[in-house]
């Protein structure tokens, strides 16, 4: 009976984890959020302008040849909507394009990221839900058929499908294979890039639903522990981290490992060396996707997105923008809104 009772509750937390993304009555009423603050330390100051105004200086773009080259000295500042799928959530970019895993059609969609221009919408398995790219190729986690899908990203072709656990979520690609957590399962399967072959399965924590590279270890959200969970590349656990309530979406910033605690509207910022905790930020209404573009970590939520500084947590601008997935092209970073149907570009 206890078996069938945990079961039970690991089936329902993917589904938990959509329904949160549709603001709840508290969400709506929530004042606006106010500058971050570093757990224990002196609170940084905010840089953040109003809601509407002029946009903010990137003072980020003097070290990205992408911005230069573009102009693009601004946060923030909408500039292209793309209407993709139905219900897009995960995203990532290949190199030249944004793919979104459209959830509530069973597809994914190929956006050209320098004009917005689709260039092919492609079906996989049902509830896709994340998106990863192998260098090569795109794989996609999904939910329901306990399956992800490996599509050749020049021309979108299947290139085969994999049985993996049960309600798979946010992926991560080190190098060589592709790491799926299946959150009712309590597992992490291991896929060789390859050929899609399961080359190990491993025990994480309770209800893992994404997972980060961060260049020597796998790092995993565990959405019912409020835990993460540290993986060598051959599957031994390294640690077991404790973070906010319910955390979901996972970046790595090159040093540290941000974690967006949808639960307690928090985000966490650990040192990938040895998983202690430098720095717990506020992120009211349910911070849900997170990116890193090179100096920024960027947020979305609930009801509101946000920008932070990676450097110092301090929360430098947010949108009245309700979003699922982020993913950052080299230049801009893009928005899954999901009950909009569109993705945005910032």
């Amino acid at each position: 009976m206890k078996t069938r009772v945990a079961v039970g509750v690991s089936l329902i937390v993917v589904i938990l984890a959509m329904a949160n993304l549709l603001p709840s009555q508290a969400q709506k009423m929530a004042s606006q959020p106010g500058q971050a603050q570093k757990v224990s330390t002196q609170p940084a100051q905010a840089e953040r302008g109003p809601e509407t105004g002029p946009p903010i200086s990137d003072v980020g773009a003097r070290l990205n040849p992408l911005k230069i080259a573009l102009l693009h000295w601004y946060l923030a500042n909408t500039t292209t909507a793309v209407n993709v799928g139905n219900q897009p959530i995960g995203m990532c970019f290949d190199g030249a394009n944004i793919w979104t895993a459209n959830y509530g059609d069973n597809t994914v969609t190929k956006v050209r990221a320098n004009d917005g221009e689709v260039l092919g919408t492609f079906d996989v398995g049902q509830q896709p839900y994340g998106v990863t790219f192998d260098g090569a190729n795109i794989w996609v986690s999904n939910q329901l058929s306990g399956t992800v899908t490996k599509l050749r990203s020049a021309n979108g072709k299947v290139l085969g499908t994999f049985q993996v656990g049960r309600g798979p979520g946010w992926m991560a690609f080190d190098g060589a294979n592709i790491w799926v957590p299946n959150g009712p399962d309590n597992t992490v399967s291991k896929l060789r890039a390859t050929d899609g072959r399961t080359v190990g399965t491993f025990g994480v924590g309770n209800s893992p639903i994404a997972a980060a590279f961060d260049g020597s270890a796998v790092w995993i959200t565990n959405y019912i522990d409020g835990t993460v969970t540290k993986l060598a590349t051959n599957g031994k656990v390294l640690g077991t981290f404790a973070v906010g309530g319910n955390p979901l979406g996972i970046a790595f910033d090159g040093t540290d490992m941000w974690v967006a605690n949808r639960g307690s509207n928090t985000l966490t910022e650990l040192r990938a060396s040895d998983g202690m905790v430098l720095g717990t930020f506020s992120a009211p209404t349910g911070p849900y996707g997170i990116a890193f573009d090179g100096t920024y970590m960027w947020v979305s939520a609930g009801v509101f997105s946000y920008v932070f500084r990676a450097s110092d947590g301090v929360m430098v601008a947010f949108l009245s923008l309700q979003a699922g997935g982020v993913a950052f092209d080299g230049a801009y970073v893009w928005t899954a809104q999901t009950n909009g149907n569109r993705v945005l570009k910032f």
